[in-house]
């Protein structure tokens, strides 16, 4: 099976480990990599490709700062190293795309941020506005509230959420290897660099080797979960040496790496969850001309709701009938069900009015919903 070009996809989220925007040995922030990344993303962004940057470093440029010793930190020493890192981290990313005619704009969030549905929901619709307004998302765990039960603790798989959340078609993890071997390249030196993994099994699995670098928190096998992930949300991954120069110029030349596919894509893979794996919470029934406008693709609005069944909350999924009961299809409400009950019926301009605060104008968005033809 070939790889595929990196001219066929439309937004990409890019994750970068500290142990390559970091150097390690002095702690300072490795400039002239970073510009060329730079130079590879705003090529991207001049084709009309959503970029996202999932970027490591806070906590790597933090403790260089405050002076705090090498090896492992403490809870409260990581996060106080965050704190600091943090605001470098986004002045160099900001300094970087802006030199380059681009936005860059910080997001930081925690393991509850793309799990607790209400929340991602949240984090979805900033994305999303952000990329509609062209700026670059550059996303980072929160790592100065976040602790063990509520983190990632590694970019890897935040990434992939990060991915798959935003509706990417391609997850690029940029690492200190080129990809996957069939054994850890460092202990075996006939390990050959697998190019392609079409799925995820068992031996795939077992191929991930461990440890990572001091500054880094993943290895190949933090890579292979972030690829189960994305590959189910419907995104392609691909792992590739992000130690050279202009590191997507170099996929893109067909340089060596790792890519898993999908068999799938974001808004199908989505609408396959919402139609299947969430359990709905109520009801909507609809007119006729709003069960006949969902049909056609177009989001629900509050005035093509007649009724509002059920005690369900912002984020939750609910049934979509028709005016003769049968069920068009599920998605998930905007609203919770007291205000979907007072705005039922009612034009989106009187929200703001019927709710005292300015909600969003569609009930449930067309890219939340699944119908039952598809």
């Amino acid at each position: 099976m070939t790889a595929p070009s990196l001219d066929r996809f439309k937004r990409v989220v890019v994750k970068v480990g500290s142990s390559l925007l970091v150097d390690g040995a002095k702690g300072e922030l490795r400039h002239e990599w970073l510009a060329a990344l730079a130079d590879d993303i705003s090529a991207l962004h001049a084709r009309g490709v959503d970029v996202l940057v999932v970027s490591s470093g806070a906590i790597a440029m933090g403790r260089t700062v405050l002076k705090l010793p090498r090896g492992a930190l403490k809870l409260e020493e990581s996060q106080a190293a965050a704190a600091v890192g943090q605001i470098a981290l986004a002045q160099a990313w900001a300094d970087v795309l802006g030199r380059r005619g681009m936005i860059a704009g910080q997001i930081l969030v925690t393991l509850w941020d793309t799990e607790e549905r209400r929340r991602y929901l949240n984090a979805r619709a900033t994305l999303g506005r952000l990329m509609d307004l062209r700026a670059v998302p550059v996303v980072n765990e929160n790592d100065t509230v976040a602790t063990t039960e509520i983190r990632y603790g590694d970019n890897d798989r935040l990434a992939a959420r990060v991915a798959t959340m935003a509706g990417a078609d391609l997850l690029v993890l940029l690492s200190d290897i080129d990809g996957l071997y069939t054994a850890p390249p460092h202990e075996n030196p006939s390990a050959k660099l697998i190019p392609v993994v079409p799925r995820i099994t068992a031996d795939i699995e077992s191929m991930a080797g461990g440890a990572a670098s001091e500054l880094s928190r993943g290895g190949m096998r933090t890579k292979i979960e972030a690829a189960k992930i994305a590959t189910v949300g419907g995104t392609h991954m691909v792992i590739a040496d992000g130690r050279v120069p202009n590191p997507l110029r170099r996929i893109a030349e067909g340089g060596p790496c790792t890519w898993f596919l999908t068999g799938s894509n974001p808004v199908s893979a989505r609408k396959t969850w919402i139609a299947g794996a969430v359990e709905p919470k109520g009801v909507l029934h609809l007119d006729d001309g709003a069960a006949k406008a969902i049909r056609t693709g177009k989001s629900l609005l509050p005035a093509g709701v007649i009724r509002v069944e059920g005690g369900f909350e912002r984020g939750d999924a609910v049934v979509l009938r028709a005016p003769d009961g049968g069920e068009i299809g599920r998605g998930l409400i905007a609203y919770d069900a007291a205000d979907a009950a007072m705005i039922a019926g009612r034009s989106s301009k009187d929200i703001a009015a019927l709710l005292g605060y300015s909600g969003r104008a569609e009930m449930v968005h067309r890219d939340d919903m699944a119908l039952g033809a598809e």
